[in-house]
């Protein structure tokens, strides 16, 4: 009697805390939606910090007029992992993380009955820029040979530790034995970092450009060095959009015009994002800027699931997931239905190349440039009035601040470089080039 007392009252509060109760729309019931998100996964802010900071959710929510009134709780968290804890306990409705924990999220919905869907796409890079290895600012490692018997600080099962994982195989170093892995949040790997009980920490988006910014690190491994596409995306609770389909719908579609927002208005995006993170607004622009490392759209593209099923190989061999049935997994029919014809544009949509681009202090936008010398002809002139400047890589295209990018000096030319290995590989196969340091380049363009 005492256990079906209990589960009575579960029923009974349920239309109360999650969409997946038992109240059906035009009842006059309260419904309240739940949100996993991670506010300073700033690729995923479409989905999280910025669609929050809009409103545009709530506002879709209002214009179903099926009489229910719906509440939104939004929740934030460090990683995808608590947010995959949530979902498969029915206590999230609809979550955004990255690719690896994506798949974690499949394997953990079907592994205990609670399957999830992934429905739309947050941010990307098709090279795998979104995750960096940094080391120390006054760190003597200067390649991914360097890590050798060394402590690196890593997210387990994280997109930055598939990426760790991938560069030191190709590299010829085997992830298990060659180092120290530490498993550790990212905040906490930051700190590991600083205090030097860690030798380089390998972390997604906006980690490693922040602590770049603030002094803290240097980069050592770009991710777009793999050539892989890495991305966030959207996951709902199967049984959630079975039974609230509208609701997913009003969500994507909010989704989208987030998106927009972030296209339309990137500086007020990145000042929004930054006004609800405490991050610096620098450091978001970085990521999700006009030219940033992350091009965002709902779209659930090709090469994007083609990844995500090379991806199940290496939470495989990390014992973290068996096998994951991707293409089960994969269901845009809801940000299809939510989009109408826009899909197909968003979905044929390719990212534009990066650029130069200079942020004026007290400006309401920014100044792009046709090079990187052209860049820091203007910066040498305006040392006092700029408030950041960013170069893309001139290998793999992923931007960076200008001031932290390893530069080259090729002739007349001035290249920049995200990592010290990347330039040194340039100057290898191009006679007469050398690292110059960023004050050289700066007298050099000026």
């Amino acid at each position: 009697m005492k256990h079906k007392a209990v589960a009575a009252a579960i029923l009974l509060l349920a239309p109360l805390t999650a969409c997946g109760g038992s109240a059906e729309a035009g009842d006059g019931s309260t419904v309240t939606v739940t949100i996993g998100y991670q506010s300073k996964t700033i690729n995923t802010v479409t989905a999280g910090t910025l669609l929050r900071s809009l409103g545009s959710f709530e506002k879709q929510l209002n214009s179903l007029h099926d009489g229910t009134t719906y509440k939104v709780n939004w929740q934030d968290y460090a990683t995808g992992a608590p947010i995959t804890a949530q979902m498969t306990a029915g206590k999230i409705d609809i979550g955004s993380m990255g690719d690896f924990p994506l798949l974690i999220n499949a394997a953990r919905g079907k592994q205990l009955g609670k399957p999830t869907h992934l429905v739309s796409v947050t941010g990307y890079n098709l090279r795998g820029g979104l995750n960096t290895i940094v080391t120390s600012p006054d760190s003597e490692l200067a390649s991914l040979a360097d890590l050798r018997g060394k402590k690196v600080s890593t997210s387990v099962g994280s997109a930055a530790d598939g990426t760790l994982v991938r560069a030191l195989q190709r590299a010829g170093i085997d992830p298990d034995q060659d180092i120290e892995k530490l498993n550790q949040q990212p905040a906490v790997g930051a700190s590991a970092l600083s205090s030097g009980s860690a030798d380089a920490l390998s972390q997604f988006v906006a980690w490693p450009g922040l602590l770049a910014y603030q002094g803290k690190a240097k980069a050592l491994y770009d991710g777009a060095q793999l050539n892989l596409p890495t991305f966030h995306g959207v996951t709902a609770r199967e049984d959630f959009a079975q039974q609230r389909p509208a609701v997913l719908e009003a969500f994507l579609k909010a989704q989208a015009e987030a998106t927009d927002y972030v296209e339309d208005h990137p500086v007020a995006a990145a000042e929004k994002v930054a006004e609800a993170t405490g991050l610096p607004a620098e450091v978001v622009y970085l990521y999700n800027g006009a030219h940033g490392i992350a091009t965002f759209d709902p779209a659930i593209k090709p090469q994007l699931v083609s990844v995500l099923k090379d991806d199940v190989a290496v939470l495989k061999s990390a014992k973290l997931t068996g096998d994951v049935d991707v293409d089960s997994f994969v269901d845009d029919q809801y940000v299809r239905k939510a989009l109408g014809a826009d899909y197909a544009k968003r979905l044929a949509a390719t990212p534009a190349p990066a650029a130069s681009e200079v942020w004026p202090k007290g400006a309401e936008d920014t100044r792009s440039f046709k090079s990187p010398a052209e860049l820091l002809s203007y910066v040498a002139q305006h040392k006092d009035g700029t408030r950041a400047a960013y170069v893309p890589d001139a290998t793999t295209g992923t931007l960076w601040f200008a001031d932290k990018a390893v530069w080259v000096a090729d002739g007349g030319r001035l290249l920049p470089f995200v990592v010290p290995a990347t330039a040194q590989a340039y100057v290898a196969g191009h006679g007469g080039a050398r690292v110059i340091t960023y004050a050289d380049a700066l007298e050099r363009a000026s």
